[in-house]
């Protein structure tokens, strides 16, 4: 009877222990929006839902690019250390961007945007300090970087191919977070 009590305890506890794991984990499981697969140069491949209901413009121009090929042979060209890998720059340089603009969906621009910059979140970047200067420049956050909650459009979950994300924030840098060798993206496909 002690034992089968004990037993009772230990899967309780295991239960326990476990489900705030699993229920972190769903939010993840499927955005609104398609299921996007980014495939490096190096045969690395990154997996993300977009969420169109946190982000219905940013999802739309970031598709529109996609299904135009725009960031196909583009690079991952910047890192902050234990952050974020960003790319879409055909510049390379974090200046440039696809010649539209569109409306950054954040709280500072009275937007309501749920996504918090948590592990594994894609972003939108912007190439000022100008809330509605996004155009083709995103990051894929490999820490936490709630800060940025408010001020960045989220717009999808990695699903897949968080490791691939970690070895290019593990790569070299020239002190200003730009990548001595840029991580090449064959392509960024709709696969669902």
């Amino acid at each position: 009877m002690v034992f089968r009590k004990k037993i009772t305890i230990l899967v309780l506890c295991v239960f326990l222990l476990l489900m705030p794991m699993a229920s972190c984990s769903k939010k993840y499981d499927r955005g609104t929006g398609p299921l996007v697969e980014i495939t490096m140069e190096n045969g690395g491949i990154i997996q993300v839902y977009l969420d169109s209901d946190a982000a219905p413009i940013t999802v739309e121009n970031f598709v529109n690019l996609v299904n135009d090929g725009f960031y196909d042979g583009l690079t991952f060209h910047y890192v902050v250390s234990g952050t974020l890998i960003q790319g879409g720059d055909p510049e390379g340089t974090g200046m440039g961007g696809s010649p539209d603009e569109i409306k950054g969906e954040i709280q500072d621009n009275g937007w309501v945007n749920p996504i918090s910059f948590e592990r594994g979140v894609i972003g939108m970047a912007r190439r000022s300090s100008n809330y509605d200067a996004a155009s083709s420049q995103f990051f894929i956050t490999i820490g936490d970087a709630s800060y940025f909650d408010g001020m960045y459009a989220g717009f999808g979950y990695v699903v897949k191919g968080i490791d691939v994300a970690d070895k290019i924030a593990k790569a070299e840098t020239g002190g200003s977070g730009l990548l001595v060798e840029p991580a090449v993206i064959k392509t960024i496909r709709i696969v669902e």
